[in-house]
Protein backbone atom coordinates (compact mmCIF):
# COMPACT_ATOMS: atom_id res chain seq x y z
CA UNK A 1 0.00 0.00 0.00
CA UNK A 2 2.92 2.25 0.91
CA UNK A 3 5.60 2.67 -1.60
CA UNK A 4 8.97 2.83 -0.50
CA UNK A 5 9.67 6.46 -0.56
CA UNK A 6 6.51 6.68 2.09
CA UNK A 7 8.24 3.67 4.08
CA UNK A 8 11.45 5.68 4.26
CA UNK A 9 9.74 9.15 5.33
CA UNK A 10 7.54 7.49 8.27
CA UNK A 11 10.54 5.53 9.39
CA UNK A 12 12.57 8.44 10.00
CA UNK A 13 9.37 10.01 11.56
CA UNK A 14 8.92 6.79 14.12
CA UNK A 15 12.07 6.99 14.78
CA UNK A 16 10.93 10.27 16.98
CA UNK A 17 8.99 8.12 19.39
CA UNK A 18 9.87 7.76 23.11
CA UNK A 19 7.25 5.87 24.15
CA UNK A 20 5.77 2.27 22.55
CA UNK A 21 2.63 2.87 20.15
CA UNK A 22 -0.26 0.33 19.62
CA UNK A 23 -2.22 0.00 16.37
CA UNK A 24 -5.73 -1.54 17.58
CA UNK A 25 -7.68 -2.50 14.23
CA UNK A 26 -11.48 -3.18 14.83
CA UNK A 27 -12.35 -5.00 11.45
CA UNK A 28 -14.96 -6.80 9.02
CA UNK A 29 -14.78 -8.38 6.26
CA UNK A 30 -14.92 -5.48 4.00
CA UNK A 31 -12.76 -4.81 1.53
CA UNK A 32 -11.62 -1.81 3.22
CA UNK A 33 -10.77 -3.52 6.55
CA UNK A 34 -8.24 -5.58 4.01
CA UNK A 35 -6.59 -2.27 2.71
CA UNK A 36 -6.69 -1.07 6.09
CA UNK A 37 -5.26 -4.18 7.71
CA UNK A 38 -2.32 -4.24 5.45
CA UNK A 39 -1.60 -0.21 6.02
CA UNK A 40 -1.52 -0.74 9.62
CA UNK A 41 0.75 -4.43 9.14
CA UNK A 42 2.95 -1.92 7.09
CA UNK A 43 3.13 0.81 9.65
CA UNK A 44 3.74 -1.66 12.73
CA UNK A 45 6.51 -3.33 10.34
CA UNK A 46 8.26 0.60 9.76
CA UNK A 47 9.62 0.48 13.44
CA UNK A 48 9.92 -1.37 16.67
CA UNK A 49 8.01 0.63 18.94
CA UNK A 50 4.82 0.18 16.78
CA UNK A 51 2.66 -2.80 17.64
CA UNK A 52 -0.66 -3.42 15.78
CA UNK A 53 -3.60 -5.82 17.00
CA UNK A 54 -6.50 -6.82 15.31
CA UNK A 55 -9.07 -7.44 18.04
CA UNK A 56 -10.46 -4.24 18.74
CA UNK A 57 -14.18 -3.54 19.77
CA UNK A 58 -15.06 -0.26 18.13
CA UNK A 59 -18.18 0.09 16.77
CA UNK A 60 -17.43 2.24 13.53
CA UNK A 61 -16.03 -0.95 11.62
CA UNK A 62 -13.58 -0.98 9.73
CA UNK A 63 -11.46 1.39 12.54
CA UNK A 64 -7.89 1.87 14.13
CA UNK A 65 -7.33 3.20 16.92
CA UNK A 66 -3.65 4.70 18.32
CA UNK A 67 -2.69 4.98 21.49
CA UNK A 68 0.32 4.88 23.60
CA UNK A 69 0.70 1.36 24.89
CA UNK A 70 -0.94 0.62 28.38
CA UNK A 71 -2.79 4.09 28.02
CA UNK A 72 -6.62 4.23 28.49
CA UNK A 73 -6.65 6.99 25.39
CA UNK A 74 -5.97 7.38 22.19
CA UNK A 75 -6.96 8.49 18.16
CA UNK A 76 -9.15 6.39 16.05
CA UNK A 77 -9.75 6.04 12.52
CA UNK A 78 -13.07 5.22 11.15
CA UNK A 79 -11.02 5.36 7.16
CA UNK A 80 -7.91 4.82 5.84
CA UNK A 81 -6.48 7.85 5.98
CA UNK A 82 -4.37 8.46 2.60
CA UNK A 83 -3.65 11.67 1.00
CA UNK A 84 -3.61 14.52 2.95
CA UNK A 85 -5.20 12.23 5.79
CA UNK A 86 -1.79 10.36 6.24
CA UNK A 87 -0.30 13.82 7.48
CA UNK A 88 -2.62 13.46 10.36
CA UNK A 89 -2.15 9.51 10.51
CA UNK A 90 1.83 10.75 11.13
CA UNK A 91 1.38 13.48 13.74
CA UNK A 92 -1.22 10.97 15.64
CA UNK A 93 1.61 8.62 16.07
CA UNK A 94 4.11 10.87 16.66
CA UNK A 95 1.70 12.76 19.54
CA UNK A 96 0.83 9.12 20.89
CA UNK A 97 4.65 8.36 21.16
CA UNK A 98 5.65 11.07 23.24
CA UNK A 99 7.34 13.31 20.18
CA UNK A 100 6.72 16.71 21.54
CA UNK A 101 4.13 19.26 19.55
CA UNK A 102 5.08 22.35 18.17
CA UNK A 103 2.85 24.31 20.53
CA UNK A 104 3.32 27.73 21.85
CA UNK A 105 4.11 27.63 25.52
CA UNK A 106 1.35 30.09 26.41
CA UNK A 107 -1.04 27.43 24.79
CA UNK A 108 0.24 24.54 25.99
CA UNK A 109 -0.06 26.21 29.85
CA UNK A 110 -4.02 27.21 28.60
CA UNK A 111 -4.67 23.66 27.91
CA UNK A 112 -3.41 22.11 30.93
CA UNK A 113 -5.51 24.57 33.18
CA UNK A 114 -8.67 23.24 31.42
CA UNK A 115 -10.72 20.89 33.96
CA UNK A 116 -12.81 18.15 33.00
CA UNK A 117 -13.00 15.45 30.60
CA UNK A 118 -13.06 16.04 27.04
CA UNK A 119 -13.83 13.61 23.90
CA UNK A 120 -13.18 15.31 20.78
CA UNK A 121 -14.71 14.25 17.11
CA UNK A 122 -13.17 15.33 13.79
CA UNK A 123 -14.93 14.08 10.70
CA UNK A 124 -13.58 14.25 7.05
CA UNK A 125 -15.06 13.32 3.90
CA UNK A 126 -13.30 11.24 1.44
CA UNK A 127 -14.51 13.61 -1.71
CA UNK A 128 -13.14 17.10 -1.78
CA UNK A 129 -15.70 19.63 -3.07
CA UNK A 130 -13.56 22.87 -4.22
CA UNK A 131 -16.15 25.68 -5.53
CA UNK A 132 -14.86 28.71 -7.07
Amino acid sequence: MLDDNAKAQLRGYLGRLQHRVELVASLDESDAAGQMRELLDEIAAQSELVTVRHDGRAERRPSFQITRAGADTGIAFAAIPMGHEFTSLVLALLQAGGHPPKVAAEVTEQIQALEGDFVFETWMSLTCHNSN
